[in-house]
Protein backbone atom coordinates (compact mmCIF):
# COMPACT_ATOMS: atom_id res chain seq x y z
CA UNK A 1 0.00 0.00 0.00
CA UNK A 2 1.76 3.46 -1.16
CA UNK A 3 0.50 6.85 0.17
CA UNK A 4 -1.68 7.73 -2.61
CA UNK A 5 -3.70 3.89 -2.52
CA UNK A 6 -4.08 4.34 1.58
CA UNK A 7 -7.48 4.76 2.02
CA UNK A 8 -8.75 8.39 4.46
CA UNK A 9 -12.22 8.47 5.15
CA UNK A 10 -12.91 11.49 7.39
CA UNK A 11 -16.80 11.10 8.88
CA UNK A 12 -18.37 14.23 9.94
CA UNK A 13 -18.68 17.03 6.87
CA UNK A 14 -18.81 20.74 8.97
CA UNK A 15 -16.64 22.80 8.47
CA UNK A 16 -13.59 21.31 10.07
CA UNK A 17 -14.65 17.91 8.29
CA UNK A 18 -14.62 19.17 5.13
CA UNK A 19 -11.51 21.78 5.81
CA UNK A 20 -9.53 18.53 6.63
CA UNK A 21 -10.99 16.30 3.79
CA UNK A 22 -9.17 19.28 1.68
CA UNK A 23 -5.96 19.25 2.92
CA UNK A 24 -5.42 15.27 3.70
CA UNK A 25 -6.85 14.87 -0.24
CA UNK A 26 -3.60 15.88 -1.27
CA UNK A 27 -1.61 13.29 -3.19
CA UNK A 28 -4.42 10.99 -2.70
CA UNK A 29 -6.39 8.58 -5.04
CA UNK A 30 -9.10 9.25 -3.31
CA UNK A 31 -11.01 10.69 0.02
CA UNK A 32 -14.29 9.80 1.59
CA UNK A 33 -16.28 12.58 3.45
CA UNK A 34 -19.00 10.79 5.19
CA UNK A 35 -21.92 13.56 5.37
CA UNK A 36 -25.13 13.46 7.32
CA UNK A 37 -27.02 15.67 5.12
CA UNK A 38 -28.18 14.67 1.43
CA UNK A 39 -27.89 18.12 0.59
CA UNK A 40 -24.20 18.23 1.62
CA UNK A 41 -23.90 15.48 -0.19
CA UNK A 42 -25.16 16.60 -3.54
CA UNK A 43 -23.32 20.02 -2.96
CA UNK A 44 -19.83 18.30 -2.90
CA UNK A 45 -19.89 15.57 -5.02
CA UNK A 46 -21.73 18.00 -7.81
CA UNK A 47 -20.80 21.46 -6.77
CA UNK A 48 -17.32 20.30 -5.52
CA UNK A 49 -18.12 22.87 -2.73
CA UNK A 50 -19.58 22.34 0.68
CA UNK A 51 -22.47 25.30 0.29
CA UNK A 52 -23.75 24.60 3.44
CA UNK A 53 -20.36 24.60 6.34
CA UNK A 54 -17.50 26.05 4.23
CA UNK A 55 -18.75 27.95 1.38
CA UNK A 56 -16.13 29.67 -0.86
CA UNK A 57 -13.64 26.80 -1.38
CA UNK A 58 -13.56 24.47 -4.16
CA UNK A 59 -12.82 21.06 -3.12
CA UNK A 60 -10.87 18.72 -5.23
CA UNK A 61 -12.47 16.24 -7.24
CA UNK A 62 -10.70 13.16 -5.64
CA UNK A 63 -13.27 13.83 -2.65
CA UNK A 64 -16.12 11.58 -2.32
CA UNK A 65 -18.95 12.39 -0.08
CA UNK A 66 -21.53 9.40 0.78
CA UNK A 67 -23.36 7.75 3.05
CA UNK A 68 -22.35 4.67 2.72
CA UNK A 69 -20.70 2.93 6.14
CA UNK A 70 -19.67 -0.41 4.49
CA UNK A 71 -17.23 1.99 2.45
CA UNK A 72 -16.22 4.39 5.63
CA UNK A 73 -15.22 1.36 7.50
CA UNK A 74 -12.56 -0.05 4.76
CA UNK A 75 -10.53 2.35 4.87
CA UNK A 76 -6.96 2.96 6.34
CA UNK A 77 -7.38 6.00 8.37
CA UNK A 78 -10.62 8.01 9.96
CA UNK A 79 -10.78 10.74 11.10
CA UNK A 80 -13.61 11.63 13.13
CA UNK A 81 -14.95 14.63 13.48
CA UNK A 82 -18.72 15.05 14.33
CA UNK A 83 -19.82 17.03 17.64
CA UNK A 84 -18.23 15.58 20.92
CA UNK A 85 -21.76 14.94 22.04
CA UNK A 86 -22.45 12.31 19.56
CA UNK A 87 -18.50 10.91 18.88
CA UNK A 88 -20.26 7.60 21.09
CA UNK A 89 -23.04 6.87 19.00
CA UNK A 90 -21.51 7.68 15.51
CA UNK A 91 -18.27 4.76 16.56
CA UNK A 92 -21.41 2.66 17.43
CA UNK A 93 -22.88 3.09 13.84
CA UNK A 94 -19.45 2.35 12.32
CA UNK A 95 -19.03 -0.95 11.19
CA UNK A 96 -16.29 -3.51 12.11
CA UNK A 97 -13.31 -1.98 10.89
CA UNK A 98 -9.33 -2.09 11.20
CA UNK A 99 -8.46 1.84 10.29
CA UNK A 100 -6.78 3.48 12.81
CA UNK A 101 -9.10 6.09 14.68
CA UNK A 102 -8.36 9.76 14.74
CA UNK A 103 -10.43 12.19 16.91
CA UNK A 104 -10.49 15.60 15.64
CA UNK A 105 -13.43 16.78 17.78
CA UNK A 106 -12.70 18.19 21.46
CA UNK A 107 -14.84 18.24 24.33
CA UNK A 108 -15.76 15.85 27.48
CA UNK A 109 -18.61 13.47 26.93
CA UNK A 110 -21.83 14.88 29.10
CA UNK A 111 -23.19 11.73 30.42
CA UNK A 112 -20.11 10.21 32.17
CA UNK A 113 -17.80 13.25 32.27
CA UNK A 114 -15.15 10.91 30.02
CA UNK A 115 -12.51 12.39 27.79
CA UNK A 116 -13.14 11.31 23.93
CA UNK A 117 -10.23 8.90 24.06
CA UNK A 118 -11.53 7.29 26.65
CA UNK A 119 -14.59 6.98 25.06
CA UNK A 120 -13.77 5.64 22.17
CA UNK A 121 -11.70 2.90 23.73
CA UNK A 122 -14.82 1.75 25.70
CA UNK A 123 -16.45 1.61 21.82
CA UNK A 124 -13.58 0.53 19.75
CA UNK A 125 -10.94 -1.28 22.73
CA UNK A 126 -9.24 -2.92 18.88
CA UNK A 127 -8.98 0.40 16.93
CA UNK A 128 -5.42 2.22 17.51
CA UNK A 129 -6.13 5.77 18.49
CA UNK A 130 -4.76 9.45 18.16
CA UNK A 131 -5.95 12.49 18.68
CA UNK A 132 -5.46 15.28 16.51
CA UNK A 133 -5.53 19.01 17.88
CA UNK A 134 -3.71 21.87 17.53
CA UNK A 135 -4.59 26.02 16.41
CA UNK A 136 -6.54 25.62 13.35
CA UNK A 137 -9.57 27.82 12.03
CA UNK A 138 -11.44 25.37 9.06
CA UNK A 139 -11.29 28.37 6.55
CA UNK A 140 -7.44 28.92 6.58
CA UNK A 141 -6.88 25.15 6.65
CA UNK A 142 -9.16 25.15 3.61
CA UNK A 143 -7.34 27.53 2.10
CA UNK A 144 -3.97 25.76 1.89
CA UNK A 145 -2.36 28.62 4.56
CA UNK A 146 0.37 27.10 7.10
CA UNK A 147 -0.91 25.04 10.29
CA UNK A 148 0.88 23.08 12.35
CA UNK A 149 -1.15 20.65 15.31
CA UNK A 150 -0.39 18.26 17.33
CA UNK A 151 -0.84 14.44 16.56
CA UNK A 152 -0.91 12.47 20.09
CA UNK A 153 -0.71 8.69 19.24
CA UNK A 154 -1.01 5.86 21.61
CA UNK A 155 2.50 4.92 20.47
CA UNK A 156 5.74 6.05 18.06
CA UNK A 157 4.51 3.13 15.64
CA UNK A 158 1.16 4.48 15.33
CA UNK A 159 3.02 8.39 14.41
CA UNK A 160 5.00 6.48 11.99
CA UNK A 161 2.12 4.91 10.38
CA UNK A 162 0.12 7.96 10.57
CA UNK A 163 1.96 11.14 9.72
CA UNK A 164 2.48 10.47 6.37
CA UNK A 165 -0.58 10.35 5.42
CA UNK A 166 -1.21 13.23 7.42
CA UNK A 167 1.79 15.73 6.72
CA UNK A 168 1.07 18.15 3.67
CA UNK A 169 2.80 20.75 2.16
CA UNK A 170 0.63 23.46 4.89
CA UNK A 171 -0.07 20.72 7.19
CA UNK A 172 2.32 19.61 9.82
CA UNK A 173 1.82 17.55 12.60
CA UNK A 174 3.81 17.25 15.64
CA UNK A 175 4.50 13.68 17.67
CA UNK A 176 3.12 13.23 21.17
CA UNK A 177 2.30 10.36 22.91
CA UNK A 178 0.15 12.48 25.53
CA UNK A 179 -3.39 11.23 24.37
CA UNK A 180 -4.82 13.21 27.37
CA UNK A 181 -2.96 16.67 27.47
CA UNK A 182 -3.99 16.79 23.81
CA UNK A 183 -7.25 16.46 24.57
CA UNK A 184 -7.93 18.86 27.79
CA UNK A 185 -6.26 21.21 25.68
CA UNK A 186 -8.99 21.77 23.18
CA UNK A 187 -11.63 20.77 25.45
CA UNK A 188 -11.04 23.54 27.93
CA UNK A 189 -9.87 26.12 25.52
CA UNK A 190 -12.94 25.94 23.96
CA UNK A 191 -14.67 26.90 27.49
CA UNK A 192 -12.01 29.97 27.83
CA UNK A 193 -12.82 31.06 24.44
CA UNK A 194 -16.34 31.89 25.51
CA UNK A 195 -14.94 33.98 28.22
CA UNK A 196 -12.59 35.70 25.72
CA UNK A 197 -15.54 36.80 24.11
CA UNK A 198 -17.37 38.27 26.86
CA UNK A 199 -14.50 40.33 27.86
CA UNK A 200 -14.78 41.71 24.09
CA UNK A 201 -18.44 41.94 23.74
CA UNK A 202 -18.61 43.47 27.07
CA UNK A 203 -15.49 46.29 26.58
CA UNK A 204 -13.77 45.29 29.16
CA UNK A 205 -10.48 45.92 27.51
CA UNK A 206 -7.27 44.24 25.85
CA UNK A 207 -5.73 44.02 29.24
CA UNK A 208 -8.98 41.60 30.61
CA UNK A 209 -8.44 39.76 27.56
CA UNK A 210 -4.67 38.86 28.05
CA UNK A 211 -5.22 38.16 31.87
CA UNK A 212 -8.13 36.02 31.36
CA UNK A 213 -6.21 34.10 28.75
CA UNK A 214 -3.12 33.67 31.30
CA UNK A 215 -5.42 32.48 34.29
CA UNK A 216 -7.36 30.59 32.37
CA UNK A 217 -4.00 28.80 31.11
CA UNK A 218 -3.43 28.20 34.94
CA UNK A 219 -6.92 26.55 34.94
CA UNK A 220 -5.89 24.45 32.25
CA UNK A 221 -2.70 23.15 33.76
CA UNK A 222 -4.30 22.76 36.70
CA UNK A 223 -7.27 20.24 35.28
CA UNK A 224 -5.04 18.58 33.36
CA UNK A 225 -2.44 17.76 35.92
CA UNK A 226 -5.83 16.44 38.06
CA UNK A 227 -6.28 14.00 34.86
CA UNK A 228 -2.60 13.15 34.62
CA UNK A 229 -1.86 15.37 31.81
CA UNK A 230 1.87 16.82 31.47
CA UNK A 231 3.07 20.16 31.56
CA UNK A 232 4.75 20.12 28.11
CA UNK A 233 1.74 19.07 25.98
CA UNK A 234 -0.77 21.78 27.55
CA UNK A 235 2.05 24.35 27.19
CA UNK A 236 2.36 23.65 23.22
CA UNK A 237 0.00 23.67 20.14
CA UNK A 238 -2.97 21.65 21.37
CA UNK A 239 -2.93 23.60 24.60
CA UNK A 240 -1.74 27.33 24.92
CA UNK A 241 -1.42 27.50 20.83
CA UNK A 242 -5.00 26.85 20.48
CA UNK A 243 -6.06 28.76 23.76
CA UNK A 244 -4.32 32.16 21.86
CA UNK A 245 -5.62 31.32 18.75
CA UNK A 246 -9.08 30.77 19.70
CA UNK A 247 -9.50 33.78 22.47
CA UNK A 248 -8.82 36.13 19.89
CA UNK A 249 -10.83 36.16 16.71
CA UNK A 250 -14.18 36.27 15.60
CA UNK A 251 -13.78 33.50 13.23
CA UNK A 252 -14.05 31.29 16.48
CA UNK A 253 -17.83 30.02 17.59
CA UNK A 254 -16.89 29.63 21.15
CA UNK A 255 -15.60 33.41 20.40
CA UNK A 256 -18.46 34.33 19.00
CA UNK A 257 -20.88 32.96 21.43
CA UNK A 258 -19.46 34.55 24.47
CA UNK A 259 -19.00 38.32 22.05
CA UNK A 260 -23.18 37.63 22.17
CA UNK A 261 -23.11 36.40 25.74
CA UNK A 262 -20.97 39.75 26.67
CA UNK A 263 -23.44 41.91 24.70
CA UNK A 264 -26.23 41.17 26.75
CA UNK A 265 -27.95 38.50 24.75
CA UNK A 266 -29.09 35.27 26.04
CA UNK A 267 -27.41 32.26 25.83
CA UNK A 268 -30.41 30.04 24.56
CA UNK A 269 -30.66 33.00 21.37
CA UNK A 270 -27.05 32.76 20.61
CA UNK A 271 -27.06 28.95 20.14
CA UNK A 272 -30.30 27.96 18.70
CA UNK A 273 -28.39 28.40 15.07
CA UNK A 274 -27.73 24.95 14.57
CA UNK A 275 -25.72 25.57 11.21
CA UNK A 276 -22.58 26.34 13.63
CA UNK A 277 -21.60 24.09 16.97
CA UNK A 278 -19.98 26.01 19.61
CA UNK A 279 -18.28 22.93 22.26
CA UNK A 280 -17.63 25.02 24.56
CA UNK A 281 -21.31 25.89 25.35
CA UNK A 282 -21.66 21.81 26.07
CA UNK A 283 -17.88 20.87 27.92
CA UNK A 284 -18.19 24.15 30.19
CA UNK A 285 -20.71 22.54 33.14
CA UNK A 286 -19.26 19.05 32.36
CA UNK A 287 -15.74 20.56 32.76
CA UNK A 288 -17.62 22.61 35.88
CA UNK A 289 -18.24 19.02 37.70
CA UNK A 290 -15.42 17.51 36.77
CA UNK A 291 -13.56 19.98 38.36
CA UNK A 292 -15.51 20.07 41.57
CA UNK A 293 -15.48 16.55 41.74
CA UNK A 294 -11.73 16.65 41.67
CA UNK A 295 -11.41 19.58 43.97
CA UNK A 296 -9.85 21.51 40.66
CA UNK A 297 -10.43 25.38 41.44
CA UNK A 298 -11.78 26.83 38.13
CA UNK A 299 -13.34 30.20 38.56
CA UNK A 300 -13.15 31.50 35.28
CA UNK A 301 -14.75 28.29 34.18
CA UNK A 302 -17.52 28.65 37.31
CA UNK A 303 -18.09 32.34 35.23
CA UNK A 304 -19.04 31.38 31.79
CA UNK A 305 -20.92 28.42 32.99
CA UNK A 306 -22.95 31.08 35.29
CA UNK A 307 -23.10 33.44 32.03
CA UNK A 308 -24.30 30.29 30.10
CA UNK A 309 -27.08 29.62 32.81
CA UNK A 310 -28.44 33.01 32.87
CA UNK A 311 -27.73 32.74 36.93
CA UNK A 312 -25.29 35.91 36.35
CA UNK A 313 -24.87 39.14 34.39
CA UNK A 314 -21.83 39.99 33.06
CA UNK A 315 -20.54 42.87 36.11
CA UNK A 316 -21.04 40.48 38.81
CA UNK A 317 -19.08 37.89 37.32
CA UNK A 318 -16.26 40.62 37.36
CA UNK A 319 -17.03 41.34 40.27
CA UNK A 320 -16.56 38.63 41.68
CA UNK A 321 -12.97 36.88 40.02
CA UNK A 322 -11.63 40.53 40.92
CA UNK A 323 -12.96 40.02 44.75
CA UNK A 324 -10.98 36.75 44.86
CA UNK A 325 -8.64 36.68 47.75
CA UNK A 326 -5.24 37.25 46.35
CA UNK A 327 -3.04 34.57 46.10
CA UNK A 328 0.74 33.82 44.54
CA UNK A 329 0.46 33.48 40.99
CA UNK A 330 1.99 29.88 41.17
CA UNK A 331 -1.68 28.99 42.37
Amino acid sequence: MTMATAKIGVIGAGAWGTALAQVLSEGQDELLLWAREPEVIDQINQARENQSFLPGHRLRDNIHATQDWDAIAACDMLLLVTPAQHLRATLQALPDSDAALILCCKGIEARSRLLLSEVAKIVRPDNDLAVLSGPTFAHEVAQGLPTALTLACESEALWDRLNPLIAKTSFRPYFSDDVIGAEIGGAVKNVLAIGCGVVDGAGLGQNARASLISRGFAEMLRYGAARGARVETLSGLCGLGDLVLTCSSTSSRNFSLGRGLGKGQSAEALLSDRATVAEGASTAPVLQQDAWARQVDMPIVDAVCALLAGTADVQSVVTQLMRRPLVSERR
